[in-house]
């Protein structure tokens, strides 16, 4: 048995030295005379529209801090990684980068030195911009205001923290990538794709994560519970959560930009999505997006019990529950108020497995973001200090069984499951 497991920890650290091995590829060599430059007026221009779309500013700006100078946390069920300073500070910030490191950075994932990057930071998807686009980011941050913050130590654990464990990662989740261009496809899918697969990075929060973090690729948008949030992303290839085939391409459009159409209202993190990045792209790039998000490939629809979904005869605990809070704004039958309160009968964001996202809002409030088509949202109050874990369960079981809705009850676990951050 000893020699068994002798061999067994051999055949293990071979795998292992393999996969480090492989993860050399994603080393490109920096030129011994790249130093930084100041990009044209031009490029600063495009870079300040390249970053905003994909949202650099939300995670590369700490609460109350100032904007590029890092410090953010980044919650992993691995620890803390905290975001950089992008700043051109030569001492905290990247003042020092040339733009071949930026290139680096954002195509293999490696810091100037060339240590391996968590992918915490998206690189993954950012392996997807263009050279051109990077020059003109880097361009874009070397034009901002130097700042010295020191950049803050991730809490990550060992051996999570090793280069090791990172480059094994990487070996098995990470493969540098080009152009996604797709010569079938017309130029305005093909830019879709871009910004989705890319900048946009959709499906950092769009996937399920596997125990060590990882995902089945930028092609996968099929849903997923954002780790450390309890917050779930809805899949975009499903007409039961987020899928648009079916819907009309401005209303799309306006979900992107306005973050509500007659459809739905973003809320929670994609509200943050919206805020600081979508609703400032180009009618050109959210016409893009639209189309490539229109063109997904569709689950079936899930096939759903009738009798399972009966609501339960006479008044419930639920119902009188919603009576006293709810259908003053949502209305008696779940009817809603067009462009003020969402209708929660026929609700696809109702009847989704799983209920995370409905225990948040109950519990934390829910608000549409603040755009230029929609300055003044209508928002929904928190109920955390009113309602029982039972309480909302029994409400939210309400919701998903009346007025046509055929979803499952919700249990008190569940809300306590989902109601804090993991």
């Amino acid at each position: 048995m000893r020699r068994v497991g002798r061999v067994l920890a051999v055949v293990v650290l071979l795998a292992v030295a393999a996969l480090v091995v492989l993860d050399f590829r994603s080393n490109e060599a920096i030129p011994a005379d790249a130093v930084p430059t100041d990009g044209t007026a031009e490029q600063v221009k495009r870079g300040l529209y390249l970053a905003t779309a994909g949202n650099c500013l939300g995670c590369h700006t700490a609460p109350g801090g100032v904007p590029y100078a890092g410090g953010r946390a980044i919650d992993t069920p691995f620890g803390a990684i905290y975001t950089s300073n992008l700043t051109p500070d030569d001492t905290t910030g990247i003042g020092t980068w040339s733009s071949a490191h930026l290139w680096r950075a954002l195509h293999h994932g490696r810091s100037k030195d060339g240590r391996r990057l968590f992918p915490a930071f998206p690189y993954p998807n950012y392996t997807h911009v263009t050279r051109e686009d990077s020059d003109a980011i880097y361009a874009y941050l070397r034009s901002l205001p130097p700042v010295r913050q020191p950049n803050a130590a991730h809490t990550v654990g060992f051996p999570y923290d090793t280069q090791v464990a990172l480059a094994v990662w990487r070996a098995l989740f990470f493969s540098p990538g080009g152009d996604v261009a797709n010569p079938s496809q017309s130029a305005e899918w093909n830019r879709g794709a871009y910004l989705v697969q890319g900048l946009g990075h959709c499906n950092a929060c769009h996937s399920a994560r596997n125990l060590l973090g990882g995902s089945s690729g930028v092609l996968d948008l099929s849903g997923g519970l954002i780790p450390m949030q309890n917050w779930y992303a809805p899949s975009l290839t499903s007409p039961d959560e987020a899928g648009v085939a079916t819907w009309d391409t401005r209303d799309v459009v306006a979900l992107l930009r306005d973050g509500v159409s007659p459809h739905a209202s973003m809320l929670g993190p994609m509200a943050e999505v919206v805020q600081s990045s979508t609703q400032h792209l180009n009618a050109a790039d959210l016409q893009a997006m639209a189309v490539y998000l229109k063109a997904l490939p569709q689950q079936a629809a899930r096939e759903i019990d009738p009798a399972a979904s009966q609501p339960p005869r006479g008044e419930t605990v639920g119902s009188r529950l919603y009576g006293q809070h709810c259908a003053q704004c949502h209305g008696d039958k779940g009817e809603g108020v067009p462009g003020a309160y969402p209708a929660l009968a026929g609700n696809r964001a109702v009847t989704m497995d799983p209920p995370a996202n409905l225990v948040r809002v109950v519990l934390l409030g829910g608000f549409a973001p603040s755009t230029a088509g929609n300055p003044r949202p209508f928002g929904m109050p928190p109920f955390a200090t009113v309602l029982s874990e039972e309480d909302v369960a029994a409400v939210l079981t309400h919701l998903r069984k009346s007025w046509g809705n055929q979803g499952s009850v919700v249990s008190a676990l569940e809300v306590h499951r989902y109601r804090t951050q993991d």
